[in-house]
């Protein structure tokens, strides 16, 4: 049996949670490209909207800036080695209501082009042996480590944006054993929390970079 590696949550404030292998295995309704137990936290203001909807929000795309959470810091979820990063993808328009409808229409589109086309602007941290862990959808221009680049649990390595296959500003998760993941497993995941279930707010308080990580 796959062990399920513990992680530290990579971001501090209130979250929502989407996609969760707490509810569905494969979470993303694909084991492509090691996905199956990955999940989506989305950045959400207190009163649990990742931002206002409108009537605008109905008819049209919306401009990320808009999001409570755009640029909010992406933390290393546990101490490890940085061994890929990727930057430069722009952060595109978030869709909600009817405009949704025809992004989901260029999804295959998009999966036809390769992992990196869906995680756009991502890190990847080598957490232990065999144990990955990638961070994606970042900000353009916001990677602030470099490959070959130590880091600690809380350590700042990004921004949430909305870069790749994304719908609104947030941050996937996943964890594999190999770097490449057209040919990789997905590993099972936890948080100090457990793992949340879909529609689930999560608040991870502030914390000094070190102070905690991945336990296996």
């Amino acid at each position: 049996m796959t062990e399920v590696v513990e992680l530290a949550f990579p971001f501090t404030g209130t979250w929502l949670v989407q996609n969760s292998p707490a509810d569905r295995v494969p979470s993303h309704g694909t084991r492509r490209f090691a996905t199956s137990h990955a999940i989506d936290f989305v950045p959400v203001d207190p009163a649990g909207r990742s931002a206002p909807f409108t009537l605008t929000s109905l008819l049209r795309a919306e401009p990320p800036e808009r999001f409570t959470g755009f640029g909010r810091p992406i933390l290393a979820p546990g101490p490890g080695v940085v061994i890929a990063t990727h930057d430069g993808e722009p952060d595109h328009h978030a869709v909600r209501g009817f405009p949704s409808v025809g992004y989901a229409l260029t999804q295959g589109r998009r999966a036809a082009r390769g992992w990196a086309a869906l995680a756009g602007n991502h890190v990847v941290i080598e957490i232990g042996p065999g144990v990955l862990v990638a961070l994606c959808h970042l900000r353009a221009g916001s990677v602030s480590v470099a490959v070959g680049q130590d880091v600690l649990a809380g350590s700042k390595v990004g921004q949430c944006g909305n870069s790749g296959n994304s719908t609104q500003p947030h941050v996937h998760v996943q964890a594999m054993d190999r770097l490449d993941p057209e040919s990789a497993t997905a590993l099972p995941i936890r948080f100090p929390t457990g793992l949340p279930r879909n529609g689930q707010v999560v608040t991870a308080p502030e914390a000094a970079p070190g102070s905690g990580g991945p336990a296996g």
